[in-house]
């Protein structure tokens, strides 16, 4: 449910992606069969039953304080399946690193109209609403905003939640500066390279691969696929952006000939069509 001001809007909440990863399972080496973890008291050395567990936090090494169920269930937050609207902000001012799991959200029938109505305000303004939400025990800060037709909700991680980059040991010095005419060549590098997003042309080579080698396994194939990556070269940074640079425009001009090449055979069999045609109203 979305509380928007003083309107409430019921809505269903649907997971919008899903990993695609290749799950494995431990198995016995010898005979396929899977290998089966079992709960150990590391004090006793003994197997405990499920109901024998409780949730422990270490506060030092060795030393836990130990919470029962009950104890949790206690102090989850009163706001469930309520998702409450705080702010609306611009998009570009949350910066991606923020942004964990997208749902779907879906209106009601009683709902309909009011969720049409936020949709609406959202696109014409052109902003996002940051709100909270719980899902599960836990909750989260979320935002709301408009996608194909519908609402999204993003999820996303608490500020004390995003590290802090200062710990990195970045680059710097004049040693680590690129020259103008370095920066000229990359920005060139970057416009000849510019286009539009298309998720479609993007694949998972790998999880492709894993799944061939398990198809070929099923119909008894034996073979080997590894590949030796290649020693990494140190060239010069400005020799390896001119080299990108050429091939791009390589890349670029073939593809203008081929179109070019298209549109010349299109306007060819236009012309030769015609005059089959003509060469028929003659003959009649």
């Amino acid at each position: 449910m979305i509380n928007f001001g003083l309107v409430t809007i019921p809505v269903k909440l649907y997971t919008a992606t899903e990993q695609k990863d290749v799950h494995f399972r431990l198995v016995h080496k010898k005979d396929g069969a899977p290998i089966v973890e079992k709960r150990f008291c590391s004090k006793e050395d003994k197997e405990v039953a499920w109901e024998d567990t409780a949730r422990g936090y270490e506060t030092r090494k060795g030393e836990f304080v130990v919470l029962e169920a009950e104890e949790i269930e206690e102090r989850k937050p009163e706001r469930t399946h309520t998702i409450e609207i705080g702010d609306f902000v611009e998009l570009d001012e949350i910066d991606p690193i923020y942004f964990e799991k997208t749902y779907f959200l879906e209106p009601t029938d009683v709902g309909a109209k009011a969720f049409n109505l936020l949709r609406r305000a959202l696109e014409e303004t052109g902003r996002v609403a940051v709100a909270k939400v719980t899902i599960r025990t836990k909750e989260r800060l979320a935002t709301l905003r408009v996608y194909d037709s519908t609402l999204v909700l993003e999820t996303m991680y608490w500020p004390d939640e995003i590290r802090s980059t200062d710990q990195l040991d970045l680059p710097g010095g004049k040693a680590a500066s690129p020259a103008p005419r370095e920066v000229a060549m990359a920005r060139t590098l970057v416009d000849s390279l510019a286009g539009r997003f298309k998720p479609e042309q993007y694949k998972d080579e790998f999880r492709s691969a894993l799944h061939d080698l398990i198809e070929s396994k099923m119909k008894g194939e034996a073979r080997s696929a590894k590949r030796r990556k290649p020693e990494p070269k140190v060239v010069d940074l400005m020799e390896a952006l001119q080299a990108s640079l050429a091939r791009s425009q390589e890349s670029a001009a073939k593809t203008g000939k081929a179109k070019s090449g298209a549109a010349k055979s299109g306007a060819k069999r236009q012309s030769s069509t015609a005059t089959r045609i003509r060469t028929r109203k003659k003959a009649a």
